[in-house]
C-alpha cells in the first residue's frame, strides 16, 4: 500500500483501530502527522504533552480500547514521560507517536533543534514497547507492532519515534505484521489442584484486580455460584457492579475485612498486584490457602505467598466455577453485613463530604465515567464509596501521580460524548496542569470538573500536622475559581454547604457542556477525622 506521507499512513492505521480522536501538540517535528489527523479525524490540541498522553489514556480506558497521543521530539517527548509511567503502571493501552530529528543527524550530538540524548532509551524505560522508524518501509509495520503490544495482556503504552524527514516521505507499507503471542494457560495439574481447593472451601473470598475486568460475566458467575465475598483493588472496581450484595469492594484494609480475611479458608485473587497503598504497606495478612491467577508469571507469589498459582488469564474462571461448591450460609450472610458496615462507617467518617458523594451517585447515569485525580476526596471516598458499575467508568491515576486526573477526564469525555463525565480534583492537583482549562474551554466536552478547594496539598498537610512539628510546602496560593472560570468562558457553580450539593451537581451533569464546580471545603466543613494516606511514617 502506498501513502503520500506518514500522516496519511498514521490516519489509516488509527482508523483500523477505531480511533476517531487524537490528543497532542503540534510541532515542526510532527507537522505531517498532525495535519493528516486534523484533516481526517479529530485533533485535540492540549496544552502540555503530559496531558496528551493522559487524555489518550483516559480515552482508551473509557472505550475499553486504545488511545493515541502525538508529541514533539526532545523536550516534548520528555514532558510525556511521566504520563507514560502512569499508563505503564496501569497497563493501559496508549499509542504514543513522537517526532524525531532528521534521520541523517540521529545520534550526531550536534545540538540540532529538539535533539536529545538517547530518546529511544528514555522511551524504552517508560513504555511497554518502543521503536524508531528507520525507513519509509518500516512505519506501517512498527505502528502495528506497537499497537499490538499496547493492546496485549498486560498491556501498557507503546512509543514510536519518527524522524521528520521520514514523516514527509512517501510511505511504502508492506502490510507485514507480527503474530501476537498467545495468552498463557495453566497446566492441567495446577488447574485440577485449584478446582479441588475451591470445591472444599466453605468460607471463600475473592479479590479482583485489574486482570479481572476482562472477564466480568465469568467473575459474576463464580461469585454467585459460591456465595463468596468480593474484595477489589482500585483497578478491579466495577468488575462486578458495586450494587451487587456480595461486592464488598476496595475495603480490604478495614477492620471488618481484615477479620474476614483471617477467617477465610480460601482466597482467590485475580490479576491484582497488591499495591502498597491497598495492603497497608504489605502489612495486610492473607489466608495461607491463597489461589492466585495472573498473566504475569513474575507476579505469582511476588508480594504474598501463593501456594496455588495459576499462570494464565481470568479465562480460567469457568473451569473453577464448575468445580466450586456453595459457601456456608452464615458466611455469605456475614459478607453482606460487612459490605454494609464498611460503607456506613466510611459514609459517617467523611462528614459533610458524604453529601457530595450521595449527590454524585444519585445524579450520574449508570456507568458514566468518574475520573479522579490524587486528592483527599478521591483517596478517602471516591475510590471506595462512590459506586462503580463498569470498569470503563473507573478512571484514575493508578501510579499515584498528582495532576493527571483532568487530562484523563478530557479524554474520557471526548470518548463518550453521549454521557456526562465527572472529574474529581483538588486545587493543588489542578494547578499542575491548570492550562488544560483552556483545552476544556476550546473543546467544550460534556465534563463536570469538581474542584475540592482546601488551599494546598491537604493530604500532606494532614500528615505534617499529625506527625510533624511544622508545615512545609503544603499551603499554596489558590485562585479565585469563579473569576478563573469566567476568564476561560466556563460556567461556574459553588458548593458551600451540604444542601448545595444535590442541586448544583444535578444541574451541572444535565448540561451538554463543561461546568467548573468549586467545593469550598472551609465552608462545607471538615471530615470527622483528617485523612492521611496509608504510608509508613518512621517518626510515627
Amino acid at each position: 500500500m502506498q501513502y503520500d506521507n506518514g500522516g496519511d499512513l498514521l490516519v489509516a492505521h488509527l482508523k483500523s483501530l477505531g480511533i476517531d480522536t487524537v490528543f497532542g501538540i503540534v510541532s515542526v517535528h510532527n507537522l505531517p502527522l498532525v495535519e493528516a489527523v486534523d484533516r481526517e479525524l479529530r485533533f485535540v490540541p492540549v496544552r502540555h504533552e503530559a496531558t496528551a498522553v493522559n487524555a489518550a489514556d483516559g480515552y482508551g480506558r473509557a472505550r475499553g480500547s486504545i488511545g493515541c497521543a502525538l508529541t514533539s521530539t526532545g523536550t516534548g517527548a520528555g514532558n510525556a514521560a511521566g504520563s507514560l509511567i502512569e499508563a505503564l503502571a496501569a497497563g493501559t493501552s496508549v499509542l504514543h507517536v513522537t517526532g524525531q530529528i532528521e534521520s541523517a543527524h540521529l545520534g550526531g550530538g550536534r545540538g540540532f533543534i529538539h535533539e536529545t540524548k538517547d530518546q529511544l532509551g528514555m522511551l524504552t524505560a517508560v513504555s511497554a514497547y518502543a521503536a524508531t522508524v528507520g525507513s519509509a518501509r518500516d512505519a506501517g509495520r512498527l505502528l502495528r507492532e506497537a499497537s499490538a503490544a499496547a493492546l496485549s495482556t498486560p498491556g501498557g503504552p507503546a512509543s514510536i519515534e519518527w524522524p521528520i524527514d521520514l514523516q514527509y516521505a512517501p510511505q511504502q507499507d508492506t502490510g507485514e505484521t507480527a503474530t501476537a503471542a498467545p495468552d498463557p494457560v495453566p497446566t492441567p495439574a495446577a488447574l485440577a489442584a485449584a478446582r479441588e481447593l475451591l470445591a472444599a472451601a466453605r468460607r471463600p473470598l475473592i479479590w479482583a484486580g485489574g486482570g479481572a475486568t476482562t472477564a466480568r460475566d465469568e467473575l459474576l458467575a463464580l461469585l454467585e455460584a459460591t456465595g463468596a465475598g468480593l474484595l477489589t483493588s482500585n483497578s478491579g472496581r466495577g468488575s462486578v457492579p458495586e450494587d451487587h450484595p456480595l461486592v464488598i469492594g476496595n475495603f480490604a484494609t478495614t477492620p471488618p475485612c481484615r477479620a474476614l480475611l483471617a477467617e477465610a479458608d480460601v482466597l482467590l485473587t485475580i490479576g491484582t498486584h497488591f499495591r502498597s497503598n491497598e495492603t497497608a504497606d504489605y502489612g495486610l495478612e492473607l489466608p495461607a490457602a491463597h489461589l492466585q491467577i495472573d498473566v504475569d508469571r513474575a507476579a505469582l507469589g511476588r508480594v504474598y505467598p501463593a501456594p496455588h498459582a495459576l499462570h494464565g488469564t481470568a479465562a480460567v474462571l469457568p473451569a473453577l466455577t464448575a468445580a466450586a461448591r456453595r459457601a456456608d450460609a452464615d458466611w455469605t450472610a456475614r459478607v453482606k453485613t460487612v459490605r454494609e458496615d464498611v460503607r456506613a462507617t466510611l459514609h459517617d467518617n467523611i462528614g459533610p463530604q458524604a453529601a457530595v458523594c450521595d449527590a454524585l451517585a444519585a445524579a450520574l447515569p449508570r456507568g458514566a465515567v468518574v475520573a479522579r485525580d490524587v486528592t483527599i476526596p478521591s483517596s478517602s471516598w471516591g475510590n471506595r464509596l462512590l459506586p462503580i458499575h463498569d470498569p470503563r467508568a473507573n478512571v484514575f491515576p493508578r501510579g499515584g501521580g498528582i495532576g493527571q486526573g483532568l487530562g484523563m477526564g478530557i479524554g474520557a469525555a471526548l470518548a463518550r460524548p453521549e454521557q456526562p463525565t465527572v472529574v474529581i480534583a483538588g486545587d493543588g492537583g489542578l494547578a499542575v496542569h491548570l492550562g488544560e482549562l483552556l483545552t476544556v474551554a476550546q473543546e467544550r466536552p460534556r465534563l463536570t470538573l469538581i474542584i475540592f478547594n482546601d488551599g494546598g496539598y491537604g493530604v500532606l498537610r494532614n500528615m505534617q500536622d499529625t506527625y510533624g512539628e511544622r508545615r512545609s510546602g503544603v499551603d499554596l496560593f489558590t485562585p479565585d475559581f469563579a473569576a478563573l472560570a469566567a476568564a476561560c468562558a466556563l460556567p461556574y457553580a459553588r458548593i458551600a454547604s451540604q444542601t448545595d450539593a444535590a442541586p448544583v451537581l444535578r444541574a451541572a451533569l444535565a448540561s451538554d457542556g463543561p461546568t467548573l464546580v468549586e467545593v469550598d471545603l472551609d465552608a462545607l466543613g471538615p471530615m470527622k477525622n483528617p485523612f492521611t494516606p496509608p504510608v509508613t511514617i518512621p517518626a510515627a
